[in-house]
């Protein structure tokens, strides 16, 4: 996950950056921080937590300048021995200094949104003699840097195009120069990243377009996988080409999570409106699946967009009977599992008098180690409901994602080891169904381009 943020050509850079992070939190909770720059130096501030935790009017003053890149993180490499120390070292942006021409030392900043599948082999030819390379973080991220100072180019557009090369993996990037702000998304365009124009005539880049919302901007255009924009003091735009000999040209893969979960339902990435994609991942499953029941109950928040399809579609009233607290974060996203159990307690609680004696078609947008859906459903029996018929708006997740999911492992996940009739019975549902895969093509409108090895287990890179 992870989101990413990157604004030129205003002169409240960081502060735009920082609101354009808040409303990406959903993305990552880990830690966030920005870099700017005002014509003369670096300015960076971050540290672990939610933005509005992290950020204050003290730091966010100091990042000077007419513009800045700024990250939350969400980690996919996840190790309970890490110190806090090795966390924050982990944050981006990353700042490096190195040299542009044998007497030009400069600085450069950069930000990802992804995960690189050949990490570990890139990280040691690196660090093999006779180049020696030194790493001051466990991320990813920081081959890029070391691969792109390595280049001969002179120029940094050159160097970027070229040092990218033997990366394999997803990313979305944003690069900050003492001249430009560069943003990248790989050729398969795992991704999201688009384009938005500020009312002072100023950019700004994001994960998603809601970033855009809370700064008055309007969105333009998506960055096209495998395509570099370059936005400096030029009038326009000017757009490149990454070549990868790994990828077929023009294969995309777009990643379909983004569509079923990650992605702020008022978004627009992929070309495609998230709610209403949501939406109509509900209505097929309401075709799909149907039930007679007495009310649709959403599992907030990621399931009301389908669970709302749903209803349209069955006729069946819409009813709120689970609320949220919003003051913790995604349960999915905590890092173990001991967490993740206790969490469910802390973020939902039921509504007795909604439910109490009623047959319910409860929704919810996947089921990844069943978890949370076990303990939901036995809130729910505890609140007194009759039936409970569970209806999922995306299919069985049997595989593990290698691009920026934290789903390391095959045996994590539940359906890759157990039937739906074995599930729903674990879980405790009286029926339990899942879009088709057909079903989910047919929601987000395919075109060849979306990812669906967590389903399926084809990958699109080996």
């Amino acid at each position: 996950m992870c989101g990413i943020v990157g604004v030129y050509g205003h002169p409240e850079a960081a502060k735009i950056t920082y609101l354009g992070l808040h409303a990406l939190q959903h993305r990552g909770q880990d830690g966030a921080k920005i870099a700017s720059f005002n014509e003369k130096r670096f300015y960076k501030e971050g540290g672990l937590g939610l933005v509005s935790e992290v950020f204050n009017k003290e730091r966010l003053k100091r990042l000077k300048g007419f513009m800045a890149i700024g990250h939350t993180r969400y980690s996919t490499v996840r190790d309970k021995n890490v110190s806090e120390q090795d966390l924050i070292l982990n944050l981006q942006p990353l700042v490096r200094e190195f040299k542009y021409h044998p007497k030009i030392k400069k600085e450069i900043a950069i930000v990802h949104n992804g995960q690189l599948t050949n990490y570990l082999k890139l990280k040691d030819e690196l660090e093999d003699p006779p180049r020696g390379a030194i790493f001051s973080s466990s991320s990813d991220t920081e081959v890029l840097i070391h691969l792109i100072a390595r280049c001969e180019e002179e120029n940094i557009i050159q160097r970027i195009l070229k040092g990218l090369t033997p990366v394999k993996g997803s990313y979305s990037l944003l690069f900050m120069t003492t001249k430009k702000i560069i943003g990248v998304r790989d050729p398969l365009g795992f991704r999201p990243l688009v384009l938005g124009r500020l009312s002072n005539g100023g950019y700004i880049l994001a994960s998603e377009s809601c970033a855009f919302n809370l700064v008055e901007g309007k969105f333009v255009r998506e960055i096209e996988p495998g395509e570099m924009i370059v936005i400096d003091k030029k009038e326009t735009l000017r757009t490149f080409k990454l070549k990868s000999p790994y990828i077929e040209e023009g294969k995309h893969s777009q990643c379909v999570f983004e569509l079923i979960y990650f992605a702020r339902p008022d978004s627009v990435i992929f070309n495609r409106q998230v709610y209403s994609t949501r939406k109509r991942m509900g209505q097929i499953l309401a075709k799909e699946y149907p039930i007679d029941a007495d009310m649709v109950v959403p599992v907030p928040d990621s399931g009301f967009s389908a669970s709302i399809g749903y209803s349209i579609e069955s006729k069946i009233p819409l009813e709120l009977g689970l609320m949220r607290s919003h003051y913790i974060g995604r349960t999915f996203i905590e890092p173990t599992q001991s967490i993740r159990h206790f969490g469910v307690k802390l973020k939902l609680s039921s509504i007795a008098e909604v439910l109490k004696g009623k047959s319910i078609v409860l929704v919810d947008d996947s089921i990844v180690r069943s978890t949370t859906i076990t303990k939901i459903i036995q809130m729910i029996r505890a609140a007194g409901a009759k039936e409970i018929h569970v209806r999922i708006s995306s299919p069985p997740i049997t595989n593990p994602c290698y691009f920026g999911i934290d789903i390391p492992t095959k045996r994590e996940l539940v359906a890759s080891k157990h039937s739906v009739e074995e599930i729903r019975k674990s879980i405790g549902a009286d029926t339990l169904a899942y879009l088709s895969l057909d079903g989910l093509k047919k929601a987000v409108e395919d075109d060849n381009s979306f990812c669906y090895a967590c389903f399926t287990g084809e990958y699109p890179i080996r």
